[in-house]
């Protein structure tokens, strides 16, 4: 099973100080700054998904790159411009959430395979249009008529997309989308795009389905699966039923939730191979922009946040494991919360964390150099380097996932 880690310009500093808060002097954001796999000792993902509605931009306005990004990705290529080391492959879509409210994509399939074929993709997916609905009984005559006409659409376009390909002769593998709202739709766009000649397939539209629902699609779409066709699930994780995606031809999946879940989820931000821990909130006071609007309209007092933020991380970084110093790490942080006028307080799955101190226990690279920085929540450069630890675990995850066969 092979993941893919979606880019999003998801890069690290090296040269961060942790206890300024401060950036280098002379620090040039895409020389200087790091991926993942150039920050830990081992690339935690089997390849990169690169959109072109982040490149590119879409109808929504510019993508995540600048100017200046846009033109080295092209000049360059997608591996030298990622630095990737020869076992990470690269994988192109067009980003479909990006157009999702317009009535047809506005990028042809020639375009979207412009796009791969410039930038030097390994594989790249057919152009698509993303259907937001499960109805299992639904059939093409009763759905709603605006998924009927994406799935088709869908389809239309990978057809003139692997034509594309074939009469380019490009380099570039095929992956074909199929769209659906039923395990029979996409049991019936899978065997489309394998007639089409597709053997590897991504399917799509699935992130709101639930897991039963999930398999309930792949048990039918194996009814028409070839034995040589391979399934990529687009934005799904859920490492605990691997195993079961695999029996059924799931072949790889890209996801951003390990990585994103150290900053955006409320409780699993540091995770482990038996759990994920809350990461210790100390916002900081010039930085923090619900916490300066407090301090301008008068409700809170900047000196005393400042004094608060101040004894919060010195206790933090003075813990060394013992009962005393995790109870004067919970009366500081308690102090920063009070003084912040916090309206949630997490003191109790902070004592949890600070107890069990898991990047202790922690082999990788940003956990041995950085420590208990990695659980602080706080500004993006410890914030995302707790993602790439989440994302290293994932990967020793899949490491040990058993199946690597179909169900007969």
């Amino acid at each position: 099973m092979k993941f893919y880690f979606p880019d999003s310009q998801d890069l690290v500093s090296p040269t961060y100080d942790f206890l300024r808060d401060e950036y280098a002097t002379h620090r040039v954001r895409q020389r200087d700054d790091r991926y993942a796999h150039e920050v830990l000792e081992q690339a935690p993902y089997h390849g990169v998904l690169a959109s072109k509605s982040i490149v590119d931009g879409s109808v929504k306005g510019a993508g995540r790159y600048s100017g200046a990004q846009r033109a080295r990705m092209y000049r360059m290529g997608v591996r030298r411009f990622f630095r990737l080391p020869d076992e990470v492959e690269t994988l192109g879509d067009n980003g479909a959430f990006n157009y999702v409210d317009e009535e047809v994509p506005p990028v042809t399939a020639e375009e979207t395979l412009d796009f791969y074929d410039e930038c030097g993709f390994d594989a790249g997916v057919s152009t698509d249009h993303i259907i937001f609905g499960y109805a299992p009984g639904a059939t093409e005559a009763n759905v709603d008529s605006q998924w009927a006409q994406r799935r088709r659409l869908t389809l239309r376009l990978a057809e003139q997309f692997i034509e594309a390909v074939r009469e380019r002769r490009s380099t570039v593998q095929p992956v074909g989308a199929a769209q659906g709202w039923s395990p029979d739709s996409f049991a019936d766009s899978v065997h489309a795009l394998q007639t089409m000649g597709y053997e590897r397939i991504a399917l799509g539209g699935m992130v709101p389905l639930k897991t039963n629902q999930i398999l309930a699609c792949l048990t039918r779409i194996h009814e028409v699966l070839k034995p040589e066709t391979e399934l990529h699930l687009l934005g799904i994780t859920r490492i605990d039923s691997m195993d079961d995606f695999a029996n059924f031809g799931v072949a790889s999946f890209d996801s951003t939730s390990a990585f994103r879940q150290a900053f955006m989820d409320d409780r699993k931000n540091y995770h482990t191979a038996e759990r994920a821990y809350v990461a210790i909130r100390v916002p900081q006071v010039d930085g923090n922009p619900t916490l300066k609007r407090s301090i301008l309209a008068g409700a809170v007092s900047q000196k005393e946040a400042l004094a608060a933020e101040r004894d919060a991380l010195k206790a933090l970084r003075a813990y060394n494991g013992t009962v005393r110093a995790r109870w004067a790490c919970i009366d500081a942080l308690g102090t920063y919360e009070m003084v912040c006028q916090s309206k949630k307080s997490y003191l109790a799955a902070y004592d949890e964390t600070l107890a069990d101190a898991p990047w202790t226990h922690c082999r990788c690279k940003v956990c041995t150099q950085h420590g208990i920085e990695i659980a602080i929540f706080r500004g993006t450069e410890r914030n995302k380097r707790r993602g790439f630890h989440n994302m290293s675990v994932l990967a020793q995850r899949m490491s040990v996932l058993s199946s690597n066969t179909r169900r007969a």
